[in-house]
């Protein structure tokens, strides 16, 4: 067996970036940018208004002197004329600056009669004035990698890109493998169950921003698997779900090999999550997942969610970890890095009495993952533990 982080290292090895596309400004959002981009333009183009009020020129700003109103400038309709002394501009937020002038009064601080206005006496020193180019200027850069959310979709808007380029979606071909599974929605036969971790599994994918592609469930069969793996064949990464153990059942790893996968590694000190497999077949990946529904989920949380990162350009590292307090005494860990289900919440790091691989249910309720090193002692309420959210 091998670690945890012997086996990233060795997946991050057949794995690489993938090729960029360009997708439509409204289509980038979650997407991995994959070169950095420039503005188009300054922002704001020009010198604009911060405020509601009137503009003159600055140094004529005086307690109780006078203007006379000549003109009107608001967002999208500026004034074009050009402001001289003793006259000013009614100007509201976001309107270009007249020619001539360089600070607005805010409109409470002005008296208006008719066509003349007086400054008050309570005059604040701010020009109220958004510089051209303050935000943004021709030719700044966004950098990349970067995954897009929702506040960069804005900049790149405000910055004229109508095209992103954004590293592709890697391709997962899944592939729940088993003569007792069975479809959502479908009647199990009495020895059956339903195939669970194919649909949790690309669920986190899809989160992940993979491409999922959920295949027909594999039976226990040379022909069966054989058919599976020529569906998947396109596929940046397979991922098969179970089949991967020793039993007389379990023929993944030997259908595979007689496809053409180059091992990487087989089984790793974790649990749950020891029957790991992972190689190269054709043009693909392959990670064999353990058929256990918290065992193939925390494979993901733990193996597949880096690798698809990796694909993204976003970086080979293991998922982030986090230290909290435990809630309570916990005792001894045994000879593999065991990865606990766990609840974080005010009082520090619950983990739960029952941690069978089997039971989504505890799974459902956890929203981290408790990390227990190898031969890892005994720990008390109040010590700190290493946990990842999911």
């Amino acid at each position: 067996m091998i670690t945890v982080e012997e086996a990233l290292s060795q997946l991050f090895a057949l794995v690489s970036p993938l090729d960029a596309e360009n997708v439509v400004l409204r289509d980038a959002h979650g997407r991995v940018l994959a070169t950095p981009i420039q503005a188009r333009r300054d922002q704001p183009p020009f010198p604009a208004s911060a405020m509601d009020g009137y503009a003159i020129a600055g140094q004529d700003a005086t307690v109780g002197r006078q203007f006379s109103v000549i003109g009107e400038s608001a967002a999208g309709h500026g004034f074009s004329g050009t402001v001289g002394p003793g006259q000013t501009v009614r100007i509201f937020t976001g309107a270009p600056m007249p020619a001539g002038t360089d600070r607005v009064i805010i409109q409470e601080d002005v008296i208006r009669d008719g066509d003349t206005i007086t400054l008050g006496d309570r005059l604040d020193d701010k020009p109220h004035v958004r510089p051209a180019g303050a935000d943004f200027r021709i030719g700044d850069s966004i950098s990349a990698p970067r995954l897009l959310g929702p506040s960069d979709i804005a900049l790149l808007a405000a910055m004229n890109i109508a095209e992103v380029p954004v590293t592709r979606r890697p391709v997962v071909a899944i592939i729940p493998t088993g003569d007792e599974l069975v479809q959502p929605g479908e009647t199990p036969g009495d020895d059956q169950i339903i195939a669970s971790n194919s649909y949790g599994l690309a669920a986190l994918l899809d989160r992940l921003g993979a491409q999922p592609r959920l295949l027909p469930i594999a039976h226990d069969t040379i022909p069966s698997l054989e058919l599976a793996f020529e569906l998947a064949s396109d596929a940046d990464l397979i991922v098969t779900i179970g089949g991967a153990s020793v039993g007389d059942h379990d023929l993944v790893g030997d259908v595979a090999q007689a496809q053409g996968m180059d091992r990487a590694f087989y089984k790793i000190a974790m649990r749950p999550g020891k029957p790991l497999m992972a190689g190269r077949m054709g043009t693909a990946t392959m990670i064999g997942l353990p058929g256990n529904p918290v065992s193939a989920m925390v494979c993901g949380h733990i193996f597949l969610a880096p690798v698809i990162r990796k694909m993204l350009g976003q970086g080979a590292a293991p998922v982030p970890r986090q230290t909290a307090a435990l809630a309570h005494n916990i005792g001894a860990n045994g000879p593999r890095e065991h990865y606990m289900r766990a609840h974080f919440g005010p009082d520090g790091v619950r983990i739960f009495d029952r941690q069978d691989s089997a039971l989504l249910s505890v799974l459902a309720d956890a929203n981290c993952l408790a990390v227990r090193p190898i031969s890892d002692p005994a720990r008390t309420k109040g010590d700190t533990i290493e946990i990842i959210p999911i």
